[in-house]
């Protein structure tokens, strides 16, 4: 007797675990990109573009500064027919276009600008407009050699600071450019790297479920068929039990009762002789042996029921010879029996189960389908032996978890000689039963 099979724990909690820690590595990974890209972002707008933005300006207060030294140029220059106060107009616009860049530039400098760099800038360009307007004011009381001089030795000095002052200050925010694309560039790259290694870890995880998967379907399925080889053992021992215990009630009646019966039978006979010709004694006598002999006829047709002897004596062809015109008296249904093919010698055991099929299916058609007419083929094939039972009545649908017992045993016969079992409709409706059973598993080659 084999062991029951030790119970194997489900894949579905090896599945779940590794289907959280897939979405909690998804998460760690979206969670990852979002920080970066919210990171890069923030360069982009508070470092890019506020560096662009103050390069900008600066070089709007560079080209300021650059229109001053062209006009101190210019007003050093001997030949110029103008006095030094008409330049005055020109001075002021400068110098509050100068201005509104220089408060747009320390807005857009932020962090990009230490304090003393903005005190440097702020403090050069005031000192450089004190005496630009103490050189207007020498030049208003008439003192131009000196506004000159001033411009000469002060005021191109101090702008020439100035303007060295806002290149450092372009080059600075330059390098900050290169920076921030360095570390723009070093995200990609990051963001990159951990993107491979998520797939890679995604592919891995992946990989070692699949394998869990595949080994836990091989124990089950190695599970399912030790089970299925031991459901069919079992089949196949409850079917010989059922199989032994019929015939040896059938013996039991048929030799028996069957004896008993006859004995009685015999001995009323023998008594009825013995009473006067047309006698109520002679006439109950003999009714009495035709029950006898009535009962004796039903145990022997109930023992051929049970298990026909015939199918040992003679065959499963002259067992069905037999049985069908015996269904067609018990039951009333008219019976088509057809036979072809070259007989070959059905082993007892698989015939058996083939004549058991026949009898569940047309106890089926007498009791479900209506019908009053049905037909039977026997088919000796070249490497099989094929059984059809048909009928044209409503016909039979099997629901899920609903199936027969009886249905279960045919399949159960069915499989334990290696034979297919179909249920089908044929065209005029009803139910088909065939059955196929390869010839090597059914023929026997007993002398």
């Amino acid at each position: 007797m084999q062991k029951s099979a030790s119970p194997q724990r489900s894949p579905t909690t090896g599945l779940l675990l590794g289907l959280l820690i897939t979405l909690a590595a998804v998460v760690a990974y979206a969670s990852y990109i979002t920080v970066q890209l919210s990171g890069l972002r923030k360069l982009q707008s508070e470092m890019v573009d506020r560096n662009r933005k103050d390069s900008l300006q600066l070089l709007r207060i560079q080209n300021d500064l650059n229109s001053i030294g062209l006009a101190m140029r210019d007003m050093l220059d001997a030949g110029e027919p103008y006095p030094l106060t008409a330049w005055t107009g020109q001075f002021d616009r400068i110098h509050e276009d100068l201005d509104a860049a220089l408060k747009l530039e320390e807005n857009f400098a932020g962090i990009n600008r230490t304090a003393d760099q903005r005190q440097y800038l702020s403090q050069s360009l005031s000192q450089f407009w004190d005496a630009m307007n103490r050189m207007f004011d020498l030049a208003a009381n008439n003192k131009e050699a000196e506004a000159r001089e001033q411009i000469r030795l002060s005021l191109q000095a101090r702008q020439q600071a100035l303007s060295t002052a806002v290149s450092r200050l372009l080059v600075q925010n330059n390098e900050g450019e290169e920076d921030a694309a360095a570390r723009i560039s070093a995200i990609y790259d990051g963001v990159q790297h951990q993107l491979y290694l998520f797939l890679t870890a995604t592919l891995i995880a992946i990989v070692l479920t699949s394998l869990y998967m595949i080994r836990s379907n091989r124990r089950l399925f190695a599970q399912l068929a030790s089970l299925s080889e031991q459901r069919s053992e079992l089949a196949q021992q409850l079917i010989s039990t059922q199989e032994a215990t019929l015939r040896h009630i059938s013996r039991e009646l048929h030799d028996e009762f069957g004896q008993v019966l006859t004995a009685i039978g015999s001995m009323i006979g023998r008594a009825g002789n013995h009473a006067p010709e047309g006698s109520s004694l002679r006439e109950d006598l003999k009714e009495v042996r035709e029950i006898a002999q009535t009962t004796l006829d039903n145990i022997r047709g109930l023992s051929q029921a049970l298990h026909p002897v015939l199918l040992e004596e003679a065959g499963l062809e002259s067992t069905m010879d037999w049985y069908i015109p015996t269904v067609e008296r018990q039951t009333g249904l008219d019976i088509h029996y057809e036979k072809s093919g070259e007989p070959f010698a059905v082993d007892t055991s698989a015939g058996v189960h083939i004549y058991r099929v026949l009898q569940e299916a047309l106890n089926n058609i007498n009791r479900h389908s209506g019908a009053r007419e049905a037909w039977v083929r026997l088919n000796f094939l070249q490497n099989s032996l094929e059984l059809l039972v048909e009928d044209h009545g409503k016909g039979f649908t099997v629901k899920k978890g609903q199936q027969g017992i009886g249905l279960v045993a045919m399949r159960e016969r069915a499989e334990l000689i290696g034979a297919t079992l179909e249920f089908s409709v044929p065209v005029e409706d009803g139910t088909r039963v065939r059955l196929e059973a390869p010839r090597e598993k059914v023929e026997s080659h007993g002398a």
